[in-house]
């Protein structure tokens, strides 16, 4: 009988004597034209009589891909639920050699990965468990850290200054154009922000409190520090993780050299150093971006804006800022450098890693922004 459908193969079965069905194949058989139903395979092995058997006749196949070793699987599954022993020897040679690796090894019904959902109590519990892990290897590597930044004091740490200058360049003077179209465009937002509000009441020259007070004590060290938490984190947890794979820090160990010592403290000491400079940085390129918008929105000529912002300048509030940057850098630093020496051995783990040190920078970022503030209203800073 033909298969179902408009498809190029063909299919007869025909029942013989002593239990024998001779399944006739022929034509194309290639997965675009689709499957025969099981229906009629079904059927016919049910009505099989005496010692059950199943022979194959594939002479007339003129070509054919998985869509006959599916049939042929799938026939193979049916005849051993009827008890029917099955003759291969008609199929092609190809053929037959795909469907005994197909069967050479049966499938575990306990192989598939199944989602398990734990109750309330013990997912709380797994949960505590990860978490006192995460803090106390947290702890372990901020005293390897403190011991070797104790032996640079001295010192006597193992690690190459050529490095150093070199991390110092990459997040540094080569994160100046990102820091420095965030910066113009975020004393635009503030000056924008400002002008519409303080246009009502005729004090546009006001704006330039409003850019000089909010750049200096907050908004050019958050995202400067958000900016290197993206670029330099991630590629610090990245960078080391890769180590990690490649087995470069066991053989550091090995060697009887610190990891920590040879790969985190220089590249620590870099971002704890550019971070503030970059911050600096940051708060001229803000002044320029409200600047620009003061003159190009608002009635105050340029030397009453720039006299304005220096009335409203204070020291205190650029060494708010630049303390905060500094405090930054080290948390940035110190994620990164975590997330990649903490890093698995595949290449799946160093994307884990550096995905894991952009989020727990930004957050310990705001965090420690959060506690700035608290101190320093209650100190009345």
């Amino acid at each position: 009988m033909p298969a179902d459908g408009a498809g190029q193969y063909e299919l007869d079965l025909s029942q013989a004597a002593n239990g024998l069905l001779r399944v006739q194949l022929a034509g194309t058989w290639h997965m675009a034209d689709g499957l025969p139903s099981a229906d009629p395979l079904r059927g016919a092995l049910g009505r099989l009589n005496g010692s059950r058997r199943v022979a194959f006749e594939a002479g007339r196949v003129k070509s054919w891909d998985s869509a006959l070793v599916t049939f042929v699987l799938q026939l193979l599954a049916l005849s051993q639920e009827a008890d029917a022993a099955v003759d291969l020897g008609g199929l092609p040679e190809g053929l037959r050699r795909l469907v005994a690796l197909a069967t050479a090894v049966p499938e575990r019904k306990d192989a598939a990965r199944t989602a398990r959902h734990l109750p309330l109590v013990p997912a709380i519990g797994r949960w505590a468990i990860n978490f006192a892990g995460g803090v106390s290897e947290t702890l372990d590597f901020l005293g390897q850290f403190m011991t070797a930044f104790g032996r640079f004091l001295r010192g006597q740490a193992s690690f190459r200054r050529s490095d150093f200058l070199l991390y110092a360049q990459e997040c540094g003077a080569q994160a100046l154009p990102i820091v420095t179209v965030i910066s113009i465009l975020l004393g635009l937002i503030l000056a924008f922000v400002g002008a519409v509000q303080l246009k009502q009441f005729g004090a546009d020259v006001y704006v330039a409190n409003l850019v000089v007070v909010a750049m200096s004590r907050e908004m050019a060290a958050v995202m400067t520090a958000i900016v290197l938490a993206g670029r330099t984190g991630a590629a610090y947890a990245a960078q080391i993780g890769a180590m990690q794979g490649n087995e470069e820090i066991d053989a550091l160990t090995t060697l009887g050299i610190s990891p920590v010592e040879f790969l985190v403290l220089p590249r620590m000491l870099a971002l704890v150093l550019m971070t503030p400079l970059l911050c600096i940085y940051s708060n001229l390129m803000g002044l320029i971006g409200g600047y620009a918008v003061a003159m190009g929105m608002l009635n105050v000529t340029g030397p009453a804006y720039l006299h304005q912002t220096i009335n409203a300048a204070h020291l205190s509030d650029f060494t708010i800022g630049i303390a905060k940057s500094a405090v930054f850098g080290t948390i940035i630093a110190f994620a990164g450098c975590l997330k990649g020496i903490k890093s698995g051995r595949s290449a799946a783990s160093v994307g884990d890693a550096a995905t894991a040190a952009v989020v727990a920078g930004i957050l310990y970022i705001i965090i420690s922004d959060g506690i700035f503030a608290v101190i320093l209203n209650f100190l009345g800073i």
